[in-house]
C-alpha cells in the first residue's frame, strides 16, 4: 500500500507540476482592443455655386462688360459656326448694345471670297469692345481697346450697318 500511495502521490505531484509549468509557458493572450466608433459632428457641406451669368451693365466700363460681350458672341458661334458680321451685330443689339456705336468688317474680300476673319466692335463708355472670328484668327477673340484718334474702334475698311 505504501507503494500505491507513492505512485498516487507521484501522479498528483506530476500533474501539479505540469499545471504549474504550463501556466508559466503559455503567455496570457494580450487583451485585444475593442474597436470604438466615434462620429464626427455633422458639418455643412458647401453648396457648389454656379458662376453668375454675365449681364450687360451699361453704367460700368467696357472691361466690366467684356464677359457679357464674349458670352453673346460665343452664343452666336454655338448657334452657327459660319456666322458672319450681321449675326454678331444682330445678337449684340438684341443683347442691349447700341447698333449706332458698332462697326463691322466685310464678310467677303474684294475678289468675293469668304473673309479669313471678321471683326466687329462696339464703342462703349469711351472704350472699344472688339470681337474677331474666323479660321485665320484661330477662333473667337474678344478684347477691350482704346478708340482710334478719330473715335472709331476698327481701322481699315468697314461696311455700313444699314439693316
Amino acid at each position: 500500500m505504501l507503494r500505491r500511495n507513492r505512485i498516487a502521490a507521484g501522479v498528483i505531484v506530476a500533474a501539479g507540476a505540469s499545471l504549474v509549468l504550463s501556466a508559466c509557458m503559455s503567455p496570457t493572450p494580450a487583451p485585444t482592443p475593442t474597436p470604438t466608433t466615434t462620429s464626427a459632428a455633422p458639418t455643412a457641406t458647401p453648396t457648389p455655386t454656379t458662376p453668375a451669368v454675365p449681364v450687360l451693365k451699361p453704367g460700368l466700363s467696357a472691361d466690366e462688360n467684356l464677359a457679357y460681350f464674349d458670352m453673346v458672341n460665343n452664343a452666336v458661334i454655338a448657334a452657327n459656326a459660319n456666322a458672319g458680321g450681321r449675326d454678331f451685330v444682330d445678337a449684340l443689339v438684341a443683347g442691349g448694345f447700341d447698333k449706332a456705336a458698332m462697326q463691322v468688317t466685310p464678310d467677303r474680300t474684294a475678289v468675293d471670297l469668304q473673309a479669313d476673319s471678321i471683326q466687329w466692335s462696339v464703342l462703349f463708355n469711351s472704350e472699344c469692345l472688339v470681337g474677331q472670328y474666323g479660321p485665320a484668327s484661330g477662333g473667337y477673340h474678344g478684347i477691350v481697346a482704346d478708340p482710334t484718334g478719330q473715335g472709331a474702334c476698327l481701322l481699315g475698311e468697314t461696311r455700313p450697318i444699314d439693316w
